[in-house]
């Protein structure tokens, strides 16, 4: 027994065969020796590449951290690294959000985001939609722990601020564009202290509205009353539109009315003023014959319109009565209108001659 074990030892010691049988210095397991090397040399290759490289994208930036000091990388393509020296961590620098007020998802109010007060102290709820981009990749990740709370927190801030200067109506109607963009400067203010590495794009007003159903209502007919306000207006100046240029028109054609009566009248003042002095020439020249001579032409215009009768009772005594009561005769009265002409002649003359 002792001398078995001695044989076998000194048969493996000069390499005859070993326990399993095989020689120990056989090809067969300098071959399985080689094979496990050259899979573990590629296995260590293929992990030492996959490592060395990494690829940004169109809409990514990447930190390259090497022992810790961080390294904004922001051309796209492939890259390379030193593998278990240096880290890559991407950022999507495309433009996201998120909004206040309401959750996007199930399209809720939340109402400790959306509830507000107003300047003239009237609740309103208002919801927002904020939309941002990461502008620089390194102090995204390390200036704070969570830049999109820091924001989340400033536009919350920002809004109850403004929406606290305004009242109820310009927040509901008219206000909304001026509001966002009081907003949107009073938040990039405070991100520009911050330099947290994250940029505000916009920032919106979703919705509007009173807390309550009832007072919602009062409010639609308040604007439904200032609706009608505006149709009235509206419709009041298209009247008044359609109306001034008749008006005008109409004035302008009175007034060049004017201006020719006006003309007309002077002419025909002038034309008697001429008359008149060369009838008062005629008058100095023989002031007895231009009398008679007006006289009759007075009589000739006036008495022919007369409507009388007169009726001598012998001497001077005459007496007068209204025709038109009697008769509407032109003839009669123009027969006795000649006749009383005649007569009136006659006693202007013996005037004269007395």
């Amino acid at each position: 027994m002792g001398f078995t074990n001695r044989d076998s030892l000194r048969n493996r010691r000069n390499g005859f065969e070993t326990m399993d049988g095989t020689k120990s210095g056989s090809p067969e397991k300098k071959n399985r020796s080689g094979v496990i090397a050259a899979v573990v040399a590629v296995v260590i290759l293929l992990i030492l590449a996959a490592n060395s490289t990494y690829e940004i994208k169109e809409q990514e930036q990447a930190v390259l951290i090497t022992l810790g000091k961080a390294q904004a990388v922001t051309t796209p393509g492939l890259h390379f690294k030193i593998p278990f020296i240096q880290q890559v961590k991407k950022v999507n620098t495309t433009i996201q959000g998120f909004s206040i007020g309401y959750d996007a998802g199930t399209n809720e109010t939340i109402s400790d985001e959306s509830l507000m007060i107003t300047s003239d102290f009237n609740f309103i709820d208002v919801d927002f939609y904020v939309e941002y981009r990461y502008s620089d990749p390194v102090k995204a990740l390390y200036a704070s722990s969570n830049p999109l709370e820091i924001l989340r927190n400033i536009s919350q801030s920002c809004i109850r601020t403004v929406i606290g200067s305004y009242p109820v109506d310009d927040v509901l109607t008219t206000g909304k564009n001026e509001i966002q963009a009081t907003i949107r400067d009073m938040i990039l203010e405070r991100l520009e202290n911050q330099d947290i590495g994250v940029q505000l794009v916009n920032i919106t007003i979703q919705d509007s509205q009173p807390p309550t159903t009832e007072v919602m209502e009062s409010f639609k007919a308040v604007e439904t009353a200032k609706q009608g306000k505006e149709t009235a207006l509206n419709n009041a100046n298209k009247y008044r539109n359609e109306q001034i240029p008749s008006a005008e028109a109409e004035a302008d054609a009175i007034v060049k009315d004017a201006e020719a009566q006006k003309t007309e009248r002077i002419n025909e003042a002038t034309a008697q003023v001429a008359r008149f002095n060369a009838m008062y020439e005629e008058y100095i020249k023989n002031p007895a014959v231009t009398r008679k001579r007006m006289f009759y032409e007075t009589m000739e215009d006036v008495l022919p319109g007369l409507k009388v009768i007169i009726e001598g009772s012998g001497g001077n005594m005459q007496t007068i009565y209204p025709l038109e009561s009697f008769t509407g005769s032109q003839d009669t009265a123009g027969v006795t209108g000649s006749t009383a002409g005649a007569n009136a002649g006659n006693e202007t003359e013996q005037e004269e001659n007395r």
